[in-house]
């Protein structure tokens, strides 16, 4: 009978029975259908950053065809509108440059806002599942006698844990 007025045996008598809980209810089921949702939805965003990678690409191509056009016309032409024509070649390519990277940083954002909002949101659904498992298991586990009962002995403890 020692037993039941030992603290730690109820604590983990209550451990036991709260993860059998979560487990009878299915709450490890239901935090892993919910982070596979956000995967599929992780790996969704993934390929639309990898989609805007290759459309930069193509453009790369394009704009790289429009500059050996442009070399072409500049060696037909005269030595006056040679000069036009390197200016316009500079440009180009700086254009070219500066559009990829541009597009590179927003295609890397996208990755970097896609992660971080997975993250926090599977840290709230977590949190979440667990703060509703724990509320249920109070409610089901505590009535008003046994709140009164924890209460008298909290209260009769008192004096034993300010010394």
């Amino acid at each position: 009978m020692e037993l039941f007025s030992d603290p730690e045996f109820w604590v983990g008598l209550g451990t036991i029975i709260f993860i059998g809980i979560l487990l009878w209810q299915g709450v490890p089921k239901l935090v892993a259908n919910s982070l596979d949702a956000r995967a599929v939805a992780i790996a969704k965003e993934l390929e639309d950053a990898r989609r805007l990678r290759s459309e930069a690409e193509a453009l790369l191509a394009e704009y790289q065809q429009k500059r050996e056009r442009a070399e072409e016309e500049a060696g037909a032409i005269v030595s006056e509108a040679k000069a036009e024509a390197e200016r316009y070649a500079t440009e180009a390519r700086a254009s070219i440059k500066a559009q990829i990277e541009r597009r590179g940083r927003h295609a890397q954002e996208k990755i970097a806002q896609a992660e971080a909002q997975a993250i926090a949101e599977v840290r709230a659904l977590a949190a979440d599942a667990a703060i509703a498992a724990a509320e249920k298991l109070i409610a089901a586990r505590l009535d008003d006698n046994r709140s009164a009962d924890l209460i008298k002995r909290s209260f009769g403890e008192i004096p034993s844990k300010l010394n």
